[in-house]
């Protein structure tokens, strides 16, 4: 997948679907159907799960999943505030609704990023996060996933011991990670 691409499609679904979270995501699943193919991407939109990681929560919907790439959408109603972890790929943030701020020291000015935008972490880079009530994401990493896996499951063992969510993502994951794999998709 291509960020630049992606950015255009984020953007292209905030001006078609103004405030429809819903009907911006169907806008975006439907062109990247058309794009990729119904074999890379999984259609099913009502797949939502809760996700903790880093001390911040949200639901996710996982649109891709294989072993070099992830694209989900990712966000909450009501806010909320984390870490990003320190991981083996690069990380755009497309932002769909509401904002995201972000910080990294030794600057002391915080990251601004509303609807259309994109937040690029890059591979090793780390800092916290912030997202406003109302916001979501889609959200595209690159490089090698497997590592980035435990930090999106750390927290249940740690802190909520949501182990039937824990089973559902990783059903999922697994899921489309290995539907990819049998199309020759790493």
């Amino acid at each position: 997948m291509d960020p630049p691409f992606l950015h255009e499609l984020a953007k292209d679904a905030i001006a078609t679907f103004p405030g429809d979270t819903a009907g911006a995501i169907n806008h975006i699943v439907t062109n990247l159907t058309a794009t990729y193919g119904a074999t890379h991407i999984n259609p099913k939109q009502d797949e939502w799960v809760f996700n903790n990681a880093g001390g911040a929560m949200g639901a996710m919907y996982v649109i891709h999943a294989s072993i070099t790439e992830y694209l989900i959408i990712f966000g909450t109603p009501l806010g909320t505030e984390g870490h990003t972890g320190r991981h083996t790929a690069d990380d755009y943030f497309y932002i769909l609704e509401g904002a995201e701020w972000a910080y990294a020291p030794p600057s002391l000015k915080k990251e601004v990023y509303p609807p259309g935008s994109v937040h690029h972490l890059r591979r090793g880079q780390v800092k916290q996060y912030k997202m406003h009530e109302n916001c979501f994401a889609l959200e595209y990493a690159r490089g090698w996933i497997p590592p980035m896996l435990p930090f999106g499951f750390a927290d249940t063992f740690t802190s909520n011991f949501d182990f039937p969510t824990l089973w559902v993502t990783v059903h999922i994951t697994g899921r489309e990670m290995i539907r990819n794999l049998l199309v020759g998709k790493i």
